[in-house]
């Protein structure tokens, strides 16, 4: 089983950047799409942007579109999430996912694995 740690929340006040990562405890990560969804406060989580295990194929939540960008390094076996011009709307917990394919993620099947969570805060 492929553990998930994320890092890199914190506060930010709007407009401001934050970078997230997520490491995997096993190379088999490697293989797989990795992504990232969030939770806001009284709100289902939702897709966020994933990218597939080889990097060519990106796939973003449209309100994210121009301002987040996700890569990963399979030789540190991590994903990033750059996340700019931040706004409040995008206050929520946000995690890291482990699945099959990319565009699945963003349907919104089932993934392997998810880790516990970072939080992001924006201030207005």
């Amino acid at each position: 089983q492929v553990h998930l740690v994320e890092s890199g929340g914190g506060l930010v006040q709007a407009g401001g950047s934050l970078r997230l990562s997520c490491s995997a405890s096993t190379q088999t990560a490697r293989t797989y799409a990795m992504g990232w969804f969030r939770q806001a406060p009284g709100k289902e989580r939702e897709f966020v942007a994933a990218i597939s295990g080889g990097g060519g194929s990106t796939y973003y939540k449209d309100s994210v579109k121009g301002r987040f960008t996700i890569s990963r390094d399979n030789a540190k076996n991590t994903v990033y999430l750059q996340m700019n011009t931040l706004e409040p709307e995008d206050t929520a917990v946000y995690y890291c996912a482990l699945g099959p394919n990319g565009a699945l993620m963003q349907r919104g099947d089932p993934v392997d694995a998810w880790g516990q969570g970072t939080l992001v805060t924006v201030s207005s």
